[in-house]
């Protein structure tokens, strides 16, 4: 953390700090596709698992991705602060303190991987406390502030839960919760550029070198549609894989469909037509973008649920 955090704490604390800004430090939007994305991973494994042990292992991964979000609040402080988007956070608003939040990332971080490995497994244990030492270390300290190429590299961090919900079932690696892995790696870029295409601005204030700030925004609208056709591949064969089926195919065909005209709309437009309609349709494929991947997820979780009646899957 810098000294422009600490000067942000230094002006003094709004109000008194409350379970509310606590649990904003855990990022909780981020933590419900974490929960999501793991929950399909447990429930896809090809085995059985105790409701309680299923019910801990999310429980805990929950708790290592809002340790990650804390640890993510108190070394970001600084840039948070001035960018829009994040200036009311916890710390930079002034009722959390940067060393509350690395007290709770370390024992949130701590207490999550030790109780993961004990509830279901050392390897779902040891993939968790990596996912948290990426995301806090390669991607919060080292890469956002360093590299373009934040959002490809770092989103490794985000694409594991999946993995670590199939590992803590079934207690080894396989091809198929990678293949979640892989969906969530290739959706994150296009998702993130579109945010920062109307949000160019807050990265510039916080020197955050982010594609639109380094290379521009026709640059960006270009990688872009590359990595949507690519995740439209990727997303699409995956349905002719174990995690798919019929529902699944019908789903991401329907869906990488919208995903790739909007991100042709993007690619054709210029800084013109987004000035004179207020990056309509930048917003439009970012919200897409989330319910992309929501969907496809429940879409696998389905085909999963369905296989015991004879109904999801292939078979």
């Amino acid at each position: 953390m810098t000294d422009a955090s600490i000067n942000t704490q230094a002006k003094g604390f709004e109000r008194e700090a409350g379970f509310g800004d606590y649990f904003a430090l855990l990022k909780p939007r981020v933590m419900s596709l974490v929960v999501f994305t793991a929950l399909v991973g447990l429930l896809a494994a090809p085995a059985p698992v105790h409701p309680m042990i299923g019910f801990c292992a999310i429980l805990f991964i929950a708790v290592g991705g809002g340790a990650s979000g804390a640890l993510n609040m108190w070394w970001d402080a600084d840039i948070d602060a001035r960018m829009r988007r994040t200036k009311k956070r916890p710390i930079p608003a002034g009722r959390v303190t940067g060393g509350e939040a690395l007290a709770i990332g370390l024992t949130l971080s701590g207490f999550s991987v030790v109780m993961l490995a004990l509830a279901t497994n050392i390897l779902a244990g040891f993939l968790l406390a990596f996912t948290i030492f990426f995301y806090v270390v390669i991607y919060t300290i080292w890469l956002k502030r360093s590299t373009p190429q934040n959002i490809v590299i770092g989103g490794l961090a985000g694409a594991l839960p999946p993995l670590i919900g199939w590992v803590a079932v079934t207690g080894e690696m396989a091809v198929e919760p990678w293949l979640m892995v892989a969906l969530i790696f290739m959706w994150t870029p296009p998702h993130f550029w579109a945010l920062a295409l109307f949000m160019n601005s807050d990265y510039e204030d916080a020197g955050v070198p982010m594609l639109t700030v380094t290379h521009g925004r026709r640059t960006t609208r270009t990688h872009i549609l590359v990595y949507t056709i690519l995740l439209a591949g990727l997303a699409v064969g995956a349905g002719f894989t174990a995690i798919g089926g019929p529902l699944y195919l019908v789903v991401s065909v329907a869906l990488n469909a919208l995903f790739l005209v909007g991100a042709l709309r993007i690619w054709r437009r210029d800084e013109r037509d987004s000035l004179a309609d207020g990056c309509a349709v930048e917003k439009r494929f970012f919200r897409l973008s989330l319910a992309y991947l929501f969907l496809h997820f429940g879409a696998i979780l389905a085909e999963a649920l369905l296989k015991p009646f004879g109904l999801g899957g292939w078979a």
